[in-house]
């Protein structure tokens, strides 16, 4: 069973790709032969799960070659294919990319339907939040709304962006 402590450590590192720890956590994850290396066979392993979540519910998937090679152009690692923690750190803000292409369809997703304008607008709008202070401020305005059961202007944009 998961303790509190323990559970705190898992939501960081789910919302927040990004951090120091969240990498480690996660490359020890997928790095399924713990060689230090994530190489297709480990993603292929993680991505075929996603693609029978996204066929059952009857949206094409993307080609884990497509996605392999999006990520080769993002972290250009050493050796094409084969993935380090030293190249996940280096390349910190597609890490989340990385990690939710094969273990989140929620978060996939979404990258997948981003509206590359309003991402750049939310950025600019915070530009020190990072992916845990912009869950933490969706997360507060959901529930801030949810409680007082506002139909209000900034209550109405949160509900239509979700």
């Amino acid at each position: 069973m998961m303790g509190y402590e323990d559970f705190v450590w898992f939501m960081l590192s789910e919302e927040n790709k990004t951090s120091n720890r969240a990498i480690e956590y996660w490359f020890a994850v997928v790095d399924l032969d713990a060689n230090g290396i994530i190489g297709p066979h480990e993603m292929q392993y993680f991505y075929e799960e996603q693609v029978r979540r996204l066929e059952s519910l009857n949206r094409e998937p993307i080609y884990f070659s497509d996605i392999l090679c999006q990520l080769n152009d993002a972290f250009v690692p050493e050796k094409e294919g084969n993935f380090t923690l030293a190249d996940m750190k280096r390349k910190r803000n597609f890490a989340s990319v990385f990690f939710n292409s094969l273990l989140s369809l929620n978060k996939f997703i979404d990258y997948e339907q981003r509206d590359v304008f309003a991402v750049k607008n939310e950025i600019a709008e915070n530009p020190t939040f990072n992916d845990w202070d912009r869950y933490a401020s969706n997360e507060y305005l959901r529930l801030a709304c949810e409680e007082e059961n506002r139909e209000d202007v900034v209550c109405a944009v949160y509900c239509r962006a979700m």
